[in-house]
């Protein structure tokens, strides 16, 4: 249903964001008149052959590294692909039209119902996946979306929806079901697409999330990461540093759960160190460090030169000299402390992860936990263990959405065909991330259920029933 934004005179940016949002109403009605779960199934496969499709998935990596400068090639043509493939795996089979669960005992009958107008606020690092992966979500459960993208992903995702109409086009459904909003990128039509649209989904920057929430549209947003890793004394060097490396230099560290801090027990220390440098890591102490915190942290922020950017630039970026640096894959730094005063403690979307070296176990789980409080709260951490027991407790104890037992941080995190996370691009951190959801960003969150609710034999209770354990603990 559309909203009423009252009387007010709007601007030519505002008027155009209504026309879209109108033409994606008309689309979602014609879409959902009298559908079923093919037509949905259908629409979903579409959306992600359009990506999928090798040539066209090639082009698009290409371009969004161009256009964004951040990244490599090689790695979004792989994350783009798997992410797509294991999104089709989770959702196959889904019921998400129509009667979805009857529960005869309780009297309901489940239907699904689209909820409309989706809006996905999608970030520059991942500019093709992101929607793409939206994209596909929406339509799977019958809705109409339409993205916005970063100023630098606008023409890369201009390239994506066009390949998605074309696929739609094969099955007569209206292009209007995904749309962006056109070029140039500005707040005011995302400020005016958040509070047209029926649910807003928000990937990336903190203050869209928190524009989001405050737009009055329902919103899923998701939090920051800032990964750290503990390595404890049980653990498998050699395969722990191999699964660090893999996830670090992944896409030039891009994705949110790319390792930024490792938590290495002394015991192993050295060891771990050793096994990391074979793998590639180099660490950079004394000024040598201090250069590096100087070139990436700069004016409160990250260096734009260094984030997601080759080795070899950052490197040069920091004005250093690495031994073995035709070898080196990503770089470390000691963590001299953790919090407002120690940038290297946060979220750095490079090649760079701050090393602490903890007394033992114990100290190595509050060394993560500190960290989490200070930035990335909710998120998710990782550990490197031979005892299972030690990451339950983490699950226990700190403020984490997910703790990721021995398996490379960023692969596992989104889902992965080794685990049973469902595959996303966009992790809720829930209260402690100061978001809606703290599950990965499924096609669950993209409906609404109609409960037909009838009468059965009542199960009334006494009060004896419900409060005769609390009497006999605490008295009348």
């Amino acid at each position: 249903m559309a909203k009423d934004m009252g009387a007010a005179a709007l601007s030519d940016e505002e008027l155009l964001v209504d026309d879209l949002v109108a033409r994606a109403r008309a689309a979602q009605a014609a879409f959902e008149k009298d559908a079923d779960q093919a037509r949905y199934d259908n629409a979903a496969a579409a959306a992600a052959w359009a990506l999928m499709e090798p040539v066209r998935n090639r082009e698009l990596a290409e371009m969004a590294v161009t256009m964004t400068g951040l990244g490599n090639v090689r790695d979004k043509v792989v994350k783009n692909h798997r992410k797509t493939l294991g999104l089709l795996r989770d959702i196959a089979g889904a019921r998400t039209q129509g009667i979805v669960r009857e529960d005869a005992e309780r009297g309901l009958t489940i239907i699904a119902r689209p909820i409309g107008v989706v809006a996905a606020i999608v970030p520059s690092t991942n500019p093709v996946a992101t929607p793409a992966n939206n994209a596909i979500n929406a339509l799977k459960c019958g809705n109409a979306i339409i993205l916005a993208p970063s100023p630098k992903g606008v023409g890369v995702c201009e390239r994506l929806v066009g390949y998605i109409h074309a696929e739609l086009d094969k099955l007569g459904l209206p292009r209007d079901l995904v749309q962006m909003l056109p070029a140039p990128a500005s707040k005011a039509k995302t400020q005016r697409l958040m509070e047209t649209a029926d649910l807003l989904v928000v990937t990336g920057s903190q203050d869209n999330v928190r524009r989001a929430y405050s737009s009055g549209t329902p919103a899923v947003g998701v939090g920051a990461g800032n990964v750290s890793v503990i390595i404890d004394e049980t653990a498998d060097l050699a395969a722990a540093a191999a699964r660090i490396t893999a996830s670090k230099t992944f896409d030039n560290a891009t994705s949110c759960s790319s390792e930024n801090a490792l938590v290495i027990v002394d015991a192993v220390h050295d060891k771990a160190m050793a096994a990391l440098a074979e793998a590639g890591g180099r660490m950079v102490e004394g000024e040598d460090a201090g250069r590096l915190k100087s070139a990436l942290f700069q004016d409160g922020g990250l260096n734009r030169s260094m984030i997601a950017r080759d080795i070899g630039q950052v490197i040069s970026e920091a004005g250093l000299i690495v031994p073995d640096q035709d070898d080196a894959r990503f770089l470390m730094i000691p963590g001299e402390g953790i919090g407002p005063d120690h940038p290297e403690s946060g979220e750095k979307l490079s090649l760079v992860i701050t090393v602490y070296r903890a007394r033992d176990y114990d100290d190595a789980a509050d060394i993560a936990a500190r960290l989490l409080r200070h930035q990335g709260a909710g998120h998710s951490v990782g550990i490197h263990t031979a005892r299972d027991d030690r990451a339950i407790a983490l699950g226990l104890a700190l403020p984490t959405c997910r703790v990721i037992v021995n398996q490379p941080h960023c692969f596992a995190t989104g889902g992965s065909f080794e685990n049973g996370l469902p595959f996303s691009l966009s992790m809720g951190c829930g209260s402690w991330g100061g978001n809606s959801i703290d599950e990965n960003l499924n096609y669950s969150h993209f409906m609404n259920t109609t409960k037909v609710v009838r009468p059965i034999p009542a199960r009334e209770v006494s009060v004896e029933d419900v409060l005769g354990d609390y009497w006999k603990v605490a008295g009348k």
